[in-house]
Order: C-alpha cells, then sequence, then structure tokens
C-alpha cells in the first residue's frame, strides 16, 4: 500500500508549481498587455511605409538606390526570431522547425545560405547545426529597442549594399491573438514590386525634395522599421503563447491535485478500514 505521507508530500509540491505558473501567467499576461499596445501602434505605420515603398520599388530605376537592386537568389540570408527564455509552449519550437524546413528549401535553390539569429533559444540550436552563423543577438527581448533594430537592420543592409548577399528573410512569430501566433516568412530585402492588371494604373510621383534624397532617407528607415515591427510582434506572441501555457499548466496541477487527493483518500480509508478489521478479530478471538 502507498504510503500516505508521500502522496501529501506529492501533492503539496504540485501546489507549489501551481502557485509558480499562476503567477507566471499574471506576469505574462501584464506584459502581454504592453506588448499588445506597441505593436497596434507599431502596425499601422509599418504598413503604410511598406505600401509606399513598394510603389515606389515599381516606380524607379531599381538601380537609384543599392537596397533596392534585384539579383539572382544565389546567397540567402536567413533573420529567425526566437525568445531568450522557454516554458512558453510550442513557440519555440514552430518557430525553429519552420526556420530548419526553409533553409532545407532554399538550401536546394541558392548557392550559399547564412543566418542571422535573434533569441537564446535559435542561438542554441543553431550552434549545434552546420548552417553557417553570421551573426546572433541575446537578451533583446529584455526590453525591447528601437536601438536593437538600428544595429540589426544596419548591418543586413550593409551586407546586401556590398553585395555579400542577394536577398534577406525573417522568420518570426505574427501575434495574432493572446492564444495565436502564425509563423511567417517575409522578404525585408530587395523591396518586393507591385503588379498592376491595367496600364494606365501605373503612373510615376512628383518627388520633392529630389527621388534621389528621398530614397536616400526612407528605404534605411523602412528596413529598420519593419525589423523593429518583427520584434515587437515576436515579443508579443511570446508573451500570449507564455500566458497560454501556463495557464493549461495552472489547470493541469489543478486537476493532479484533485486525483491526488480522491487517492489519499481512499488510501486512508483503507488503512482505517485494515485497522478497524484488525481490532474486530483481535475482540472475536479474546471473545
Amino acid at each position: 500500500m502507498p504510503n500516505l505521507r508521500d502522496i501529501r508530500r506529492r501533492i503539496r509540491s504540485v501546489q507549489n508549481t501551481q502557485q509558480i505558473t499562476k503567477a507566471m501567467k499574471m506576469v505574462s499576461a501584464a506584459k502581454l498587455r504592453r506588448a499588445q499596445e506597441s505593436i497596434l501602434r507599431a502596425r499601422p505605420y509599418a504598413r503604410k511605409m511598406l505600401e509606399v515603398l513598394n510603389s515606389l520599388a515599381t516606380r524607379v530605376d531599381r538601380n537609384k538606390h543599392p537596397l533596392l537592386a534585384e539579383r539572382p537568389e544565389k546567397r540567402v540570408h536567413l533573420v529567425v526570431i526566437t525568445a531568450d527564455r522557454g516554458l512558453c509552449g510550442g513557440f519555440n519550437g514552430n518557430i525553429i522547425r519552420f526556420a530548419s524546413q526553409t533553409i532545407k528549401d532554399k538550401q536546394a535553390e541558392a548557392e550559399a545560405l547564412a543566418l542571422d539569429l535573434i533569441g537564446r533559444k535559435g542561438r542554441d540550436f543553431f550552434r549545434k547545426r552546420t548552417t553557417t552563423v553570421d551573426r546572433q543577438w541575446v537578451g533583446v527581448f529584455h526590453k525591447v529597442k528601437y536601438d536593437h533594430a538600428v544595429e540589426i537592420a544596419s548591418h543586413l543592409a550593409e551586407i546586401y549594399q556590398k553585395g555579400e548577399v542577394d536577398a534577406v528573410y525573417l522568420v518570426y512569430n505574427e501575434f495574432k491573438s493572446a492564444i495565436s501566433q502564425r509563423v511567417v516568412l517575409e522578404k525585408l530585402l530587395p523591396i518586393s514590386k507591385l503588379s498592376f492588371e491595367e496600364p494606365q494604373a501605373f503612373m510615376d510621383y512628383l518627388y520633392e525634395p529630389t527621388d534621389q534624397e528621398l530614397f536616400d532617407t526612407l528605404i534605411p528607415k523602412h528596413v529598420t522599421y519593419q525589423v523593429y515591427r518583427a520584434l515587437l510582434e515576436s515579443q508579443a506572441a511570446e508573451h500570449g503563447a507564455r500566458m497560454a501555457a501556463m495557464e493549461g499548466a495552472t489547470k493541469n496541477a489543478k486537476e493532479m491535485i484533485d486525483r491526488l487527493t480522491l487517492y489519499a483518500n481512499r488510501v486512508r480509508q483503507a488503512a482505517i478500514t485494515k485497522e478497524l478489521i484488525e481490532i474486530v478479530s483481535g475482540a472475536q478471538a479474546l471473545g
């Protein structure tokens, strides 16, 4: 028969774990609210900036700026954004699986592929693999700042302008809701063109100041802000995933406590019944 003391000790252990997961859920919920506010503020600007740059890239000579230049994708650069910590369900696993499959697909088409890794989980996984890692950033999600995006985007723009890579892609978790995230593959460089079904829809702009001055200002800023938006998306998605994971863990702990409590009661009743039988049998033997 199981020891009742051991069962009660296990119940206390699960109760302690439940308190931890409940506290982590509340912390993630608070962080999620702030992160959600940040990404909802950033999205409209980032989308409009992308819309304008897509339109400009379609209308102008792409040789006017090195970040607009199109080349065959022989050398591909993949920026994989994961979290610095775990305990967030399938958040990191989904990104790593998607990135691994994307690497296989791109390697089948391109001559060379390299990675930039943002987040400790992605770094720990890919540093054990044979894929070339160019740069890595950890500790970014302790507090995402625009300066982080400036540093990352400057590196990406530099290697693209020098012709070291022919395309740059972002792989990250897009925030949909507190319980839903979507892994996306997004082309950062070169800036994609739009397609027009009707020729009359294609009209050029009047530039003030010159188009070259606008490109020199807008395009680097666009690259930086798209990286910044991806970091904010990943941050919000991580907090949402961790909140959902801790809510599930708290619920599972409660169910386990209920089962262990019921089991402990049965063991205690069995022990009492056994003692009563022994007392009655002893009394009958004496009588």
